[in-house]
């Protein structure tokens, strides 16, 4: 166990919009990271960020990977260069965690599994909010049979993207369409409930051509276009039997409806909001009221530090830091390489079914071990650091 509690020398890589809660995370919450040093195309951007949390070290891409003392990659750059920064660091012999998506094409991302298989390396991707209170809940509520075996579901979540891009312009690219962007939280809960899907059915449109409507942006820019299908309407049917109806829609407006319901043989189950920590399961059973499903587990999306932009994303880092604890147990990472791959060709498959008519099977599977329970993020009304971490390794 010694072993187990020596920290894991890490970089973040990227300093965009989520960086603030990972930077907090990794130097606060999870005592197995060791964050040493950050880096970002703009370097000023990542001296800004060093400055705000006190770290001591900002390098470029090429300086974290011929670091030798940094032995852990996470990865929070725009998608379209995922594939670009995790070989990098893959190749030079870091571990590497992921925002999602590892890629953009199946292609990519499989290559990416290989090179870390090669090299004995750790690969971890996002979405980890399946790790936390709300999803692990879920899991388990399936898990001891609460609705039976389940037999379809509904999945949904609205935005605006083409307006979101306006602001956010790194969804301009690819991986910017509603399905990727955040539609991919609902894929990766589904994948942690039901587990690998077998084939796909879709429908889809594009993202509309958008011309600058904010007074407040720079003035001059064109009108674009988000390459890909920003509405996704499908049919995922499960390995599990399990047949459940997806829609993913960027063409609307930022009134977000999130729907994740399973229907079981015994009840069934509303999961709560897959983007958060903390969304609120409800079961219902036959001839029953409706009732909340109290947490089964910890890192429920809240946390005592000082709050910052973003900080609704909560536990964010949560499955770095399962990864860390990997690498020292010499054990498999929950959310690894297999899941991130499965996340995208689920997603992949979607678009081709939409873009060719044709019913498109998935090849890929993973599994996920459900985290254990009775460990908790917080206790006394919330103020004070709970043992929540301790559920990170399997002891």
């Amino acid at each position: 166990m010694a072993k187990a509690a020596e920290k894991v020398r890490t970089a973040i890589v990227g300093c965009g919009m989520i960086s603030n809660i990972y930077i907090k995370n990794m130097k606060n919450l999870f005592s197995i990271i060791d964050l040493v040093a950050i880096s970002d195309i703009n370097r000023a951007a990542a001296e800004e960020k060093a400055r705000t949390y006190g770290i001591s070290r900002v390098l470029t891409p090429e300086e974290v990977a011929a670091s030798p003392d940094i032995e852990m990659v996470i990865n929070l750059t725009p998608a379209y260069v995922h594939y670009r920064i995790i070989r990098q660091m893959l190749e030079a012999g870091k571990h590497v965690w992921t925002e999602k998506v590892m890629a953009v094409t199946c292609r990519e991302a499989r290559e990416l599994c290989v090179l870390a298989s090669e090299k004995g390396l750790y690969l971890g991707c996002a979405p980890d909010t399946v790790l936390g209170a709300g999803l692990q809940t879920a899991r388990r509520a399936l898990d001891t049979g609460m609705i039976g075996t389940v037999t379809s579901g509904v999945a949904v979540i609205n935005r605006d993207q083409t307006l979101n891009s306006e602001v956010f312009t790194f969804l301009r690219g690819n991986g910017g369409t509603l399905p990727y962007d955040v539609g991919i939280y609902y894929i990766g809960a589904l994948l942690s409930l039901l587990g690998p899907v077998q084939s796909v059915k879709a429908f889809g449109a594009p993202a509309p051509v958008h011309a600058p409507q904010f007074l407040f942006r720079n003035g001059g820019e064109e009108p674009w276009q988000i390459p890909g299908s920003n509405v996704l309407s499908a049919s995922l049917l499960f390995r599990s039997g399990a047949l459940v109806s997806v829609l993913f829609d960027g063409n609307t407006v930022n009134a977000s409806q999130h729907i994740l319901t399973l229907f079981g043989t015994m009840g069934v189950l509303k999961v709560g909001d897959p983007n958060t920590f903390d969304g609120e399961n409800t079961l219902l059973l036959a001839d029953q009221k409706e009732c909340p499903l109290p947490f089964t587990h910890g890192y429920d999306g809240k946390n005592t530090l000082d709050p910052s932009p973003y900080d609704h994303y909560g536990h964010r880092g949560i499955g770095a830091a399962e990864m860390a604890y990997a690498i020292r147990q010499g054990r498999p990472n929950r959310l690894n390489g297999a899941y991130g791959l499965h996340c995208l060709e689920v997603l992949e498959a979607m678009e081709r079914s939409a873009s060719g008519g044709e019913t498109v099977n998935c090849h890929t599977v993973f599994s996920i071990k459900p985290l254990r329970p009775g460990y908790y993020s917080s206790f006394l009304g919330g103020s004070s650091r709970a043992d929540a971490e301790c559920s990170l390794m399997d002891l």
